[in-house]
């Protein structure tokens, strides 16, 4: 179900609901009304309220349970509109990986050619042609999908055929431009809004630094010693893996400062005396 079609139920519901609320409240003010009160058209007009006011309860149920399954239908059809937009990704990345080869084998044209074609094909669970008719076929909903399969076809490396550099440069950049296009009108389907804290500079850093709360380190340390009383580990793979966590803690990454740490008095000998054999 599109976005207009969901529009013009939900307008539809809201002027029969409406209509009834109208309805009922007249019914129910007939007798304050000039010309309808003491009228027969006010005893009707009150046996059409009592109706309501008894079906009440009726009338909100099937409402409600049209309601959800029109956003049912909604939902349905924004989970296939994704994964036919997957398909279109994962199709368009094949043919610009197949552009990128200098000499393309027959067996890569045939895994391209496929990824597009199930695209094309996919299309028409989710869409009908404009168009379509009992009768007539219509017109395919996106055409630059069609563009995109016959930029590939004209690369195709067959027999006897001598496909360019120059060639495969003008089938993708035909390809992207078909891509780009399909993507401005095909999104506009899935009511997609900006988010909320987006990252619009180009030079983006990480703000936070290393480091947890006093409370996570304690819940860290009690961890360690329950499992150490309850299920003590394996010497050789518990060496083994704090080795490895000391090593990637205290190694420097664009992401993560590390901090150099005080040396210890025990380790002062060691290091002097390093020092004077390095010097002799």
């Amino acid at each position: 179900m599109t976005r207009s079609s969901l529009g013009r139920t939900l307008r539809r519901a809201y002027w029969i609901l409406g209509l009834v609320l109208m309805i009922s409240l007249v019914a129910k003010l007939a007798n304050h009304i000039p010309g309808l009160a003491s009228t027969p058209a006010e005893r009707v007009l009150a046996s059409v309220y009592d109706y309501l006011k008894d079906m009440a309860l009726v009338l909100v149920t099937v409402v409600a349970a049209y309601l959800a399954n029109v956003f049912q239908k909604r939902s349905l059809f924004l989970n296939a509109l994704k994964e036919e937009w997957h398909n279109i990704v994962k199709a368009k990345s094949a043919l610009f990986t197949y552009t990128q080869r200098e000499a393309p084998t027959q067996a890569e044209y045939y895994a391209a050619f496929c990824a597009i074609s199930e695209s094309l094909d996919n299309m028409r669970a989710v869409y009908a042609n404009v168009g379509e008719t009992h009768k007539q076929i219509g017109i395919y909903p996106y055409a630059p999908l069609h563009d995109m399969r016959r930029a590939l076809q004209s690369i195709e490396p067959e027999a006897g055929r001598e496909v360019t550099a120059e060639d495969r440069r003008l089938a993708r950049d035909a390809i992207l431009q078909s891509f780009y296009a399909l993507r401005e009108t095909f999104l506009e389907e899935m009511d997609l809004e900006a988010p909320d804290n987006p990252l619009l500079i180009h030079n983006g850093r990480r703000m936070k630094k290393p480091g947890a709360p006093g409370w996570a380190r304690r819940r860290q340390t009690r961890q360690h010693r329950y499992q150490d009383r309850v299920a003590p580990a394996d010497a050789r793979i518990t060496s083994f893996l704090t080795a490895l966590y000391d090593k990637e803690q205290t190694t420097a990454k664009p992401w993560r400062e590390v901090e150099a740490k005080p040396t210890r008095a025990a380790d002062k000998p060691a290091a002097a005396a390093t020092e004077m054999a390095a010097q002799t």
